[in-house]
C-alpha cells in the first residue's frame, strides 16, 4: 500500500511541495490585477540565458520625452526567491510605472526559483542577465529596439525584496564602475525592502504583526525553501554581515539608495545594512516610509508614498548620471 502524499509547504498560494519531493506551480499569478497596458511604454520579451530557458522583458517609452539616448533601469522582482516572475500583473504594471516617471529602458529579468533551484543559482541568474546588456553592447548587429535608445553607460540596478538582495549582490560582484562590464557602466543600485536573513531575529522581525503582508512565517518558510542545502540564514548571501560573511569595508562600491516601510518586518535589516555601510565610508542614502509595508509600490503603485518614493529614484538617478 502506497504512503498517502500529502502538502508540505505552500506559498501564497502559487506553490505547493509535497511529502514526496513533488513540487506543483500555479500558471496563474498570486495577484489578480488588471494589466495597465495603454500603450505609452512599449515591451517585449527576450531570452537572456538559453542554457535556463530564462527571458527578460524590455520596456520603453513609445514616445520619450527627450532626444538624448535613455538611462538604462532593472528591475529584479521579489518574492523571495521562490514565486514571482517578469509577467506578474503587478511586476508589468510597476515596470510601465518606471518606464514613464523614469523616462528609461526597463530590464526586468527572471530567474530560477527555489526549491527546485536553492541559491545561487537566483544571484547567478542575476548576473546573466546583467552581463546579457553586455552583448548586447558590444554586438555588431545588436538589437535596434534596445540600442537605438539605451545609454549602456547610464545603467542602475534595482531589485525588489529577494531582488533587492541579487541588487545588494551583483553589487559587490562588480565592484565601484563594474569594469568587467564595459562598456556597460552601472552608476547605482536601488535596493527596495532587500530580503536579508540571519540567525538572530531582529526586532523587526521578532515583534512584527502576524497578518503583516511579508509575516514571519512567510519569511522563514522562504528561507527554508530557498538556502543553500545544509546551510543557515547566516550564509554569505543571505547575511552580509554574519560571522562568515567577508567584510565589505575593502569592497569598492558605487552609490546605494536603500528603502524600506517601517511596518515591513524586513526593516530593521535594510536599515542595520545601510547604517553599517555608511559607518564603511560608503557612498549610501536609506529612506524609511512611515506606517508603510512591505511591497507598498507594487501592491498601490498609485498612492501617495509610492509616488513619492518615484520622486527620490529618479533624484537619486539625476544625481549619479554624472
Amino acid at each position: 500500500m502506497s504512503n498517502p502524499i500529502y502538502e508540505v509547504d505552500e506559498c501564497r498560494g502559487v506553490l505547493r511541495i509535497y511529502n514526496d519531493g513533488s513540487i506543483w506551480r500555479s500558471p496563474n499569478p498570486s495577484f489578480s490585477v488588471p494589466v495597465n497596458d495603454d500603450g505609452s511604454v512599449l515591451w517585449k520579451d527576450v531570452v537572456f540565458d538559453p542554457n535556463h530557458n530564462l527571458q527578460l522583458r524590455l520596456y520603453k517609452p513609445a514616445a520619450p520625452r527627450s532626444s538624448s539616448k535613455l538611462p538604462i533601469f532593472y528591475y529584479i522582482h521579489g518574492g523571495g526567491f521562490c514565486i514571482g516572475s517578469r509577467t506578474w500583473p503587478n511586476c508589468q504594471n510597476y515596470c510601465f510605472k518606471l518606464a514613464s516617471a523614469l523616462q528609461a529602458v526597463v530590464i526586468s529579468p527572471d530567474y530560477r526559483l527555489a526549491p527546485e533551484n536553492r541559491l545561487p543559482a537566483a544571484i547567478e541568474d542575476g548576473f546573466m542577465a546583467v552581463k546579457w546588456l553586455k552583448d548586447q553592447a558590444v554586438a555588431e548587429n545588436g538589437d535596434n529596439w534596445l540600442t537605438d535608445v539605451a545609454d549602456f553607460e547610464k545603467v542602475f540596478i534595482s531589485g525588489d525584496s529577494a531582488g533587492g538582495n541579487i541588487a545588494h549582490n551583483l553589487a559587490v560582484k562588480l565592484g565601484a564602475g563594474s569594469l568587467d562590464l564595459a562598456p556597460v557602466k552601472v552608476k547605482g543600485y536601488v535596493l527596495l525592502a532587500p530580503f536579508f536573513g540571519g540567525t538572530v531575529k531582529s526586532k523587526s522581525e521578532a515583534e512584527g504583526p502576524k497578518d503583516a503582508f511579508l509575516n514571519w512565517e512567510l519569511i522563514d518558510r522562504f528561507w527554508r525553501l530557498s538556502i543553500p542545502t545544509g546551510e543557515t540564514t547566516d550564509h554569505p548571501l543571505l547575511n552580509p554581515f554574519g560571522p562568515r560573511s567577508p567584510s565589505l569595508d575593502p569592497v569598492a562600491l558605487d552609490p546605494i539608495l536603500v528603502v524600506c516601510g517601517s511596518s515591513d518586518l524586513l526593516k530593521d535589516r535594510a536599515e542595520d545594512y545601510a547604517k553599517r555601510l555608511k559607518t564603511m565610508g560608503k557612498e549610501i542614502e536609506y529612506v524609511e516610509f512611515e506606517g508603510q509595508q512591505h511591497g507598498f509600490f507594487t501592491i498601490d503603485p498609485n498612492s501617495e508614498p509610492s509616488k513619492s518614493l518615484m520622486l527620490i529614484i529618479k533624484n537619486f538617478i539625476t544625481q549619479h548620471l554624472g
